[in-house]
């Protein structure tokens, strides 16, 4: 089976992206399949493409995927505007390409939902197998947050995630609540996987706190780590308000490392130097490879959101994944199927959003209980390894596109176990 594959941000453990399309590529070519991605440039993995810096089109082979990265540099520093026309370029180059490559199937990852549109007409005018991964449920999303108001576009948004589910031959949701939305929004008959996002045991694993490479941290320090974007989703004012409340309590030996860039980050680090919050220190992207370093070498993992209800089901983040694999204590701060997951297998704690005295408490019980923090951690790995190991989600990926191809998929929800 050929699968022409569209992820916009398709990244590579050399890059500082989620690497979930990467890895279940390679599945795909273990199982004996060939994989076409169609990806832009990404400031985040530059991936090192056959080409000249103005072509058009890069294409090459990395790893055994035969890659095509359009020229059309997206960046979370752009403005919605800016984003939304990278969004239909890619959705229009894409399609050519559904329209004229030679393929099996298409899978198609969002965000954005755009990103559906080369698959949507692969089914349509060519009776091409479409395979559609949802990671978050829009215009749901954007609406809660308040992202996009314009009664015009969220409608335009609906139609195409509606279009979406209608044309595609199955989907994909990346967690429970992302599956149940689909389900609500598609015709009873539609196969659904849940497939969450995956633990990285052989790239993530437990490490010793002795070797954490972060300047200006001290061997007594607790060290509670946040990777991944700052922006306005991930609500990271609750960690500067928690480290406030531990300056007040005089608690310097608790440090907040942030890794990671977004929109929201020259506003969190002036804000905490405005306040003399020195313990919180900020730090850039990481390549995967590199991450590991820091995060199995921490005292807690933070899976931090913005408290909006549309994410208390309707996230699978790879950070938290990550901690896990790292055998890391994670703390989490909003409720949802990962809140419960924490408190029913006793990796973490799990506290109220908005709520910075209850974070810095769990900080608190955390770096004065290092029996605590070992069993959690424990767990979080026993978890990881259990549930979430990459090479089962990978294969659980495979076998749904092969039972879709050979029309074999059951309909409807097939939840997660």
């Amino acid at each position: 089976m050929h699968v022409l594959y569209f992820h916009q941000y398709f990244n590579t453990p050399r890059g500082a992206g989620g690497i979930r399309s990467y890895e279940f590529a390679r599945q795909l070519i273990a199982r004996g399949h060939r994989v076409t991605m169609v990806c832009v440039i990404d400031d985040t993995d530059p991936l090192d493409l056959p080409g000249l810096p103005g072509d058009t089109v890069r294409r090459g082979v990395i790893d055994g995927i035969d890659v095509i990265q359009l020229r059309l540099t997206y960046s979370n520093f752009q403005s919605l505007p800016q984003r939304a026309r990278i969004f239909f370029r890619y959705a229009a180059r894409g399609i050519g390409l559904a329209l004229k490559l030679d393929y099996d199937l298409v899978f198609a990852t969002s965000t954005p939902l755009t990103a559906g549109l080369p698959g949507i007409f692969a089914r349509t005018l060519r009776g091409k197998p479409f395979v559609f991964e949802v990671r978050d449920l829009w215009p749901e999303l954007p609406k809660a947050m308040g992202v996009v108001k314009n009664p015009l576009v969220l409608a335009g948004m609906s139609a195409l995630e509606w279009l979406s589910y209608r044309t595609a031959s199955a989907c994909i949701g990346l967690s429970p609540g992302i599956g149940e939305g689909i389900a609500r929004r598609s015709r009873q008959s539609l196969p659904i996987a849940v497939i969450p996002n995956a633990a990285d045991l052989d790239l993530f694993h437990p490490g010793q706190r002795k070797e954490l490479r972060l300047p200006g941290i001290k061997p007594n320090d607790f060290v509670a780590v946040f990777t991944g974007a700052h922006g306005l989703a991930n609500g990271l004012d609750a960690v500067l308000d928690a480290a406030a409340e531990l300056k007040r309590r005089g608690r310097t030996d608790i440090v907040l490392a942030l890794i990671g860039e977004g929109k929201q980050k020259p506003k969190l680090v002036e804000r905490a130097r405005c306040e003399g919050l020195d313990n919180c220190r900020f730090f850039g992207l990481m390549p995967k490879r590199e991450l590991n370093d820091i995060i199995s070498c921490a005292d807690a993992g933070l899976m931090i959101l913005a408290n909006v209800p549309a994410f208390y089901y309707g996230t699978s983040p790879n950070k938290f994944f990550d901690y896990l694999s790292a055998g890391l204590p994670v703390i989490n701060n909003y409720p949802g199927w990962l809140a419960e997951m924490i408190q029913a297998h006793h990796c973490g704690l799990a506290i109220p959003p908005g709520d910075a005295v209850a974070l810095a408490d769990a900080l608190c019980q955390l770096a004065d209980q290092p029996a605590l923090r070992q069993e959690f951690g424990r767990n979080a790995r026993r978890l990881a390894e259990a549930k979430f190991a990459r090479a089962k989600m990978a294969d659980k990926f495979v076998n749904w596109l092969e039972a879709v191809q050979q029309h074999r998929a059951p309909a409807g929800l097939q939840r997660f176990e």
